[in-house]
């Protein structure tokens, strides 16, 4: 059975990062889907992206959450107690939790970065206190995943790819990801 991520859409959300993640989960051939606040919502580059869902239960049948940052988004998604409460349910349930750049401190509201290795965006090490910042691209702690921002949304999306069991080499081939920006294919 395919796995299904979801891309939490709220407002004030990184566009770059948010549209980067949906495209290349969705090269890899694996279900993500958009999970708005509202069906149209505007990002922080007052784009308007409208959402294949509207936030609600069935955000546990994924197998794979992810919140992109932009920090009103961020703020957004920590002030929803219904979010928040989705978050812990897929968490005890052991699956993907991903979030980068500001929304790390979501993964804090919701207590789920407590004894984890995490990153975020710049600073955001003051401000989030649960766990052990690392200034890695991208790190992964059990089912905890976080990035830094959007210039490293191609390397998460790449990773959350790789943990779904799709084919991440396949994408950044086609993407021509290792001419573009010098990386050696074993990145």
């Amino acid at each position: 059975m395919m796995k299904k991520a979801a891309i939490i859409i709220a407002s004030g959300f990184e566009e770059g990062e948010a549209i980067t993640i949906a495209d290349i989960i969705k090269r890899a051939n694996l279900q993500c889907d958009l999970v708005g606040f509202e069906q149209e919502v505007k990002g922080g580059q007052e784009i308007i992206v409208r959402c294949d869902h509207i936030l609600n239960e069935t955000l546990l049948d994924y197998d794979m959450v992810i919140l992109p940052g932009g920090y009103g988004g961020a703020e957004a998604m920590k002030n929803n107690p219904t979010l928040i409460s989705y978050l812990q349910q897929m968490n005890e349930k052991g699956k993907y939790v991903c979030a980068m750049c500001a929304a790390p401190i979501v993964l804090e509201k919701a207590n789920l970065l407590v004894d984890k290795k995490f990153t975020a965006y710049q600073g955001y090490d003051q401000k989030i206190k649960q766990g052990t910042y690392l200034n890695d691209k991208v790190v992964i702690d059990s089912n905890i995943v976080t990035s830094r921002g959007p210039a490293t949304a191609y390397g998460f999306a790449y990773k959350l790819v790789e943990l779904l069991g799709g084919d991440d080499l396949a994408v950044k081939k086609r993407m021509v990801y290792f001419n573009a920006f010098d990386v050696k294919e074993d990145e």
